[in-house]
């Protein structure tokens, strides 16, 4: 039996191929990002966590500017003009370089699970942060969000609170983060508006590693770097796979693919995370991560509903 491309079959299977290889991209940078806070709590535990994030974001953008400048994967390049660049240097990356600084300092404190839940919860906050509450049943489905997601935070506080498991500034600090990872999305979904995606990844990465270099010097100079070849390996593929790899392979989806549907797949971080830190660093399985994992997801799906 012969397949013509004239009856319409094979341009079928090829479509399905590619839809395929982009959910499956999306399945793979979820592994990435799953195993990047696992490392990530490992490396800020050896090295200054203001230093190690300010190089994992500095390299990777670079890494990402010199795809774009000198391949056609990533897509088209963008001529901007002087006022956006400087909005890039004050908006996009001044707010991913305050993210960094309290993202690392969270994760001193708490286990990477945890931390991974707290970003998690992000969709229910833009949401928030993009409508207005109002009698609608929309709103309604905002603030049963918002009140199941903030309840899994607490679930995750509580303990820290109660018993002293850990410090509870730590699990503030992962809220916080939470709240600051909305607030450079909705800078990057402004300059969207006049660049691509991983434009603005790009962009937004390596200059917010060139603003943390200040802060970088002094905590270098109190607490010296490490070296270590297995340290330097794991911040390899932060910047690499959890980096570059992972941000190239959700912006192509987003490129295919509608918002909503992409971000479906971010559901799979906090899983990942919960799974490679039970592997990677023996992080127990607690009933406790269980129900917030559980109220997190809820809140968020059911603010996609709204």
């Amino acid at each position: 039996m012969v397949l013509r491309a004239d009856l319409g079959i094979l341009p079928g299977v090829r479509n399905g191929s590619h839809q395929f290889s982009i959910g499956l991209g999306l399945v793979v940078a979820a592994l990435f990002w799953g195993g990047n806070n696992v490392a990530l709590r490992y490396l800020v535990l050896h090295w200054p966590p203001v230093w190690t994030g300010a190089s994992r974001f500095l390299c990777a953008g670079l890494l990402l500017s010199a795809g774009l400048r000198y391949t056609d994967w990533l897509g088209p390049t963008t001529q901007l003009p002087r006022g956006v660049r400087l909005r890039l240097w004050y908006r996009g990356g001044l707010s991913l370089a305050i993210y960094i600084t309290v993202c690392y300092a969270s994760l001193q404190y708490i286990p990477s699970s945890h931390f991974a839940l707290h970003l998690a919860a992000a969709p229910v906050w833009v949401l928030i942060w993009e409508g207005r509450l109002t009698s609608s049943r929309g709103s309604f489905l905002k603030i049963s969000a918002a009140v199941l997601t903030l309840s899994g935070v607490l679930v995750l506080l509580w303990p820290a609170i109660r018993h002293g498991q850990a410090p509870w500034y730590g699990e503030a600090m992962g809220f916080a983060a939470g709240l600051l990872w909305t607030w450079y999305n909705r800078q990057t979904q402004v300059h969207a508006q006049e660049m691509t995606g991983i434009e603005v990844t790009a962009a937004t990465l390596w200059r917010a590693g060139v603003w943390l270099l200040p802060i970088t010097a002094v905590e270098v100079s109190v607490r010296p770097i490490h070296w270590d070849l297995q340290l330097v390996l794991i911040q390899a593929y932060c910047i690499v796979f959890g980096g570059a790899a992972s941000f190239a392979l959700w912006n192509r989806a987003l490129k295919h693919w509608p918002a909503s549907r992409v971000f479906l797949f971010g559901n799979l971080v906090p899983v990942s995370t919960i799974l490679w830190a039970f592997v990677l660093l023996n992080e127990p399985l607690t009933p406790t991560l269980g129900w917030a994992l559980l109220l997190i997801l809820a809140g968020v799906w059911l603010g996609r509903r709204s």
